[in-house]
């Protein structure tokens, strides 16, 4: 990035992008290979950096906050039907997905730390629930899985259309913060706060599973 230009994307907001990218793929991966330890810790790897990117969009730098590309539905409607609505970053219903996507991602998390194999492998809080609950807990696994996967695909596409289509620098921004056409407007946030909002979640996300109950054959 060139001297004295600000970026769209900072840098903790570009990490967390692309760090999610690669547990959702490695996520499917270890759970289409039955490699449940490794999926276990992506999960927690996602419920720490969707939390954490939740935080940082109420409190981090200007553009990753959602207030600065979160619309409400007449902005939507009126870039549906093609009167602008624009900002640095999201257009309106980019906004919108990616908060649609952030929910996704925390409820598919979540819901695996109640999940089992049947076999070896039982989720962190399995044994803190009712079955029903647990039962219920499996079948929205499934289900936003798929959602996700639809909604991520519908993602890939929209920025391919205004890459190549549009010739909007998106995936330029997204890997080095800015790129022409897409610039910032404020100074950026220092990275070290996105730091303390890791740790402060993936402490608290600690503390909860530790509450939880153990199998009833280790209590003693």
């Amino acid at each position: 990035m060139q001297r004295g230009i600000k970026p769209l994307w900072d840098l903790p907001t570009r990490l967390c992008h692309w760090l999610i990218v690669c547990c959702l793929l490695l996520s499917w991966w270890s759970g289409e290979s039955q490699n449940y330890g490794i999926h276990q810790w992506l999960g927690y790897t996602v419920i720490v950096l969707v939390i954490s990117r939740i935080a940082w969009g109420l409190c981090g730098s200007r553009h990753s906050r959602f207030t600065d590309f979160v619309v409400g539905p007449a902005k939507v409607l009126a870039y549906i039907k093609g009167q602008g609505g624009d900002s640095a970053g999201h257009n309106p219903l980019g906004g919108w997905s990616v908060l649609a996507l952030l929910l996704l991602l925390l409820t598919q998390a979540v819901s695996g730390l109640f999940n089992s194999d049947d076999v070896l492998f039982f989720g962190p809080l399995y044994y803190a629930v009712n079955s029903g609950f647990r039962d219920a807990m499996g079948l929205v696994h499934e289900i936003v899985f798929n959602v996700l996967i639809a909604l991520v695909f519908l993602h890939i596409i929209a920025v391919l259309y205004h890459q190549l289509h549009l010739k909007e620098k998106l995936l330029q921004a997204m890997f080095r913060g800015s790129a022409p056409g897409r610039e910032g407007t404020a100074t950026p946030v220092s990275w070290w706060w996105a730091v303390v909002v890791v740790i402060t979640v993936a402490l608290g996300l600690w503390w909860g599973l530790a509450q939880a109950p153990p199998p009833v054959s280790m209590v003693w």
